[in-house]
């Protein structure tokens, strides 16, 4: 006699304890909480990036040094090129590119127009201030891009892992940039101001 069995096979999750995790990029599958988060946190530098493309002329025109004004203008260019990276890591991950509230670039930018309403027009003093705001801003996006890239690659997405690698390095650059014209002048200049 033929006996048939009532063993159910088992699953990966009763084989393992764990509940299986969904792959990204599967319409009809459940997408693990981080990626969830992952999605909320590029809205948020999403929108903090579109804040700097209208942020960063105010600083260009505050600024004295033709050096500093060009530098600002060359990163305002790689901004908007930021803003349209991101929208393609949106475009890959199936997502509508949605801005959702930055309040920490809200901040930053508030204490860049601060520190240029606080400082003297023409000044190096001036500068300092500006470079100081603007290196406050890049560390933020340092700190958000090199988060964002690990989590990529955390969730296997190695194409949007490099889009973002690639924005994480170029504000390291504008940083490295600011760096080196605060040092080789701008600092100097304005220890010889008088208040």
């Amino acid at each position: 006699m033929a006996t048939t069995s009532t063993a159910k096979k088992a699953t990966p999750k009763a084989a393992s304890g764990k509940k299986p995790v969904s792959k990204p990029g599967k319409s009809n599958a459940k997408k693990p909480a981080l990626h969830t988060f992952f999605v909320d946190e590029l809205k948020d530098i999403y929108w903090a990036e579109k804040h700097l493309v209208k942020a960063l002329p105010k600083m260009k025109k505050a600024a004295t040094s033709s050096e500093l004004a060009a530098a600002i203008a060359d990163h305002l260019e790689v901004t908007k090129t930021h803003v349209s990276r991101l929208e393609k890591v949106f475009e890959l991950l199936g997502e509508k590119a949605q801005a959702k509230k930055c309040d920490a670039m809200d901040g930053l930018t508030k204490e860049a127009d601060s520190i240029v309403e606080d400082t003297e027009s023409g000044t190096a003093t001036r500068d300092v201030g500006i470079i100081l705001a603007a290196q406050k801003v890049e560390h933020y996006e340092i700190a958000t891009y090199g988060g964002l890239t690990q989590l990529a690659k955390t969730l296997s997405l190695g194409k949007v892992a490099d889009l973002l690698g690639q924005t994480l390095e170029e504000e390291k650059e504008a940083d490295e940039t600011l760096t080196g014209i605060a040092e080789n002048d701008i600092n100097y200049e304005a220890s010889g101001e008088d208040e």
